[in-house]
């Protein structure tokens, strides 16, 4: 995939050069042409010099092939437009803001923007935001036979209610992420798209469980 990463700070240059470690094309934008020493010179991504909602630094950067744009420069206002415009503009599907103030995340979650706050801030969070795939387990009990796990579900999963996600999968959806805040799903929940899906499962269905979310309720109901 190629990915585009407008910020070329500590964790815009940490996260190129992890995706680049996992075989993805990456270009890094940043205005500050010094930026990018703290790539490295083993680095073998583009460097873009230019602002990064501009739309010709972004086509010079391969935003028209891109299937995910992280903005993780030092400016709220900066990253949030320059991940509408990646979205809106040009149709990425993967897109992902940092966000400095935590008052302004619900307002971009609700542009459909997910956003990453400093308070709880990882590079792999990040990473699970560009690249979602898989389980990713936040608790085990001592046993390990039972754990609670972060699971991206497919797009054809959105407007479909929680409890057919449940009866599907099997699991038992403990609450999702929503603008920012944890809910407890009811029987009417329906799942929006930006939600981010917090299982109970038995740790050695996680396998049927990834497939279940990952190939969408007709394709779960044919099997």
């Amino acid at each position: 995939m190629h990915i585009v990463i407008m910020g070329c700070g500590r964790v815009g240059a940490e996260l190129a050069q992890t995706l680049e470690q996992q075989g993805h094309s990456i270009t890094v934008i940043d205005q500050d042409p010094s930026a990018f020493r703290r790539l490295g010179p083993s680095f073998g991504g583009r460097r873009v010099t230019g602002i990064g909602f501009d739309q010709d630094t972004l086509r010079e950067a391969g935003i028209e092939e891109a299937g995910a744009f992280a903005a993780v420069s030092s400016g709220d206002n900066s990253n949030i437009i320059a991940a509408r415009v990646a979205r809106e503009m040009f149709d990425v599907e993967h897109v992902a803001a940092r966000i400095y103030d935590p008052r302004r995340a619900e307002v971009y979650q609700r542009l459909g923007i997910p956003t990453v706050g400093t308070v709880r801030w990882a590079a792999d969070q990040m990473l699970r935001r560009l690249l979602p795939s898989g389980a990713e387990t936040l608790w085990h009990d001592p046993s390990g036979g039972v754990q609670l796990a972060e699971v991206h579900p497919a797009e054809r999963w959105i407007g479909q209610r929680i409890t057919t996600l449940q009866e599907q999968a099997g699991v038992r959806v403990a609450f999702l992420t929503r603008l920012g805040e944890a809910i407890l799903p009811g029987s009417r929940t329906v799942l929006q798209d930006g939600d981010l899906v917090h299982v109970i499962m038995h740790s050695d269905e996680v396998r049927h469980v990834e497939e279940v979310f990952a190939t969408g309720p007709e394709e779960a109901r044919s099997r």
